[in-house]
């Protein structure tokens, strides 16, 4: 079992410096790539973007790439259009506010004042993100690996929580449709107590049937059981991603705990129908990282 949560940095050489991708991973329905590259590379997208959805499942990823060391070549201004810029202010200047200071503070809102000077060679840039790419999302495994474990063991724990309230009931049941045939016979005795009506035993066998079915939960506990078995199977031998199947085991987990819990009126048995409510709950806010 593995995590959607994760996080992990790759780096790879480029020039004479290192190009740094930062990897961070959450739960999401689907697989989400939201990649942000420094604005003089933002073309190669594509080339990081298809590394990590070779690689990753289910999940919503944020990349940010940062460079450490010279890597591309060095910007210098372009003197000749920062003069002409600055020329064509002061004119501007001169025609509605003359004597007014032009601060070159003005020309940092100017596009295009810097240059380049040469390129960075495409293919080393695309060779270095993919490497950069393939680190990152190998660290950001080996974390969701160890976040699956934990969260497979807390599963496994709660599980075992579930499987106990299951047991108490299936014990507490027959005591409670016990008291309530005991309870009705007392009512209707009492009813009875000043009149001259008999009650056939048949009838009264009838209607304490029709009680206990309406109590019954066998059912229920049954698909409890069967659900947590395949769960089990899911979380100790799955290699492959079972978030949504687990998601779905426990959707039907919760339902057949409110089934039980709409059954069983009976004070004595609340406390086991809430811890068993309580427990599926508490599963599925776990399941959400789930891959």
């Amino acid at each position: 079992m593995r995590s959607m949560t994760g996080y992990g940095s790759g780096r790879a050489a480029l020039g004479e410096g290192h190009v740094v991708l930062d990897l961070r991973t959450v739960n999401h329905r689907f697989l989400d790539t939201r990649v942000r590259l420094p604005s003089r590379i933002q073309g190669r997208t594509p080339t990081v973007e298809r590394v990590i959805r070779a690689r990753l499942e289910r999940g919503r990823v944020d990349v940010t790439a940062r460079f450490e060391g010279q890597i591309l070549p060095q910007s210098t201004l372009d003197l000749d259009r920062a003069t002409a810029v600055y020329n064509e202010l002061t004119r501007l200047r001169d025609a509605l506010n003359p004597g007014e200071p032009v601060p070159l503070a003005l020309l940092s809102s100017v596009p295009d004042l810097f240059v380049v000077g040469g390129s960075v060679d495409e293919e080393e840039l695309d060779h270095s993100l993919e490497a950069a790419a393939e680190a990152a999302c190998d660290a950001v495994m080996a974390m969701r690996e160890a976040e699956g474990a934990a969260l497979a063991a807390e599963l496994t724990s709660r599980l075992s929580e579930l499987d106990a309230s299951v047991r108490a009931l299936q014990i507490a049941v027959p005591d409670m449709v016990e008291g309530r045939r005991r309870r009705l016979r007392d009512r209707l005795n009492v009813l009875l107590a000043d009149s001259q009506v008999e009650l056939e035993p048949s009838r009264l066998e009838q209607e304490i049937a029709v009680l206990a079915d309406r109590s019954d939960i066998a059912e229920e506990l049954v698909r409890l059981d069967s659900h947590r078995d395949q769960m089990l199977e899911l979380i100790e031998n799955s290699t492959a991603p079972v978030g949504k199947r687990i998601d779905f085991l426990l959707q039907e987990m919760a339902r057949e705990a409110n089934t039980i819990g709409s059954k069983v009126q009976d004070g004595a048995l609340t406390t086991h129908v809430i811890a068993l409510k309580a427990c599926v709950e508490q599963m599925r806010e776990q399941a959400q990282n789930v891959l």
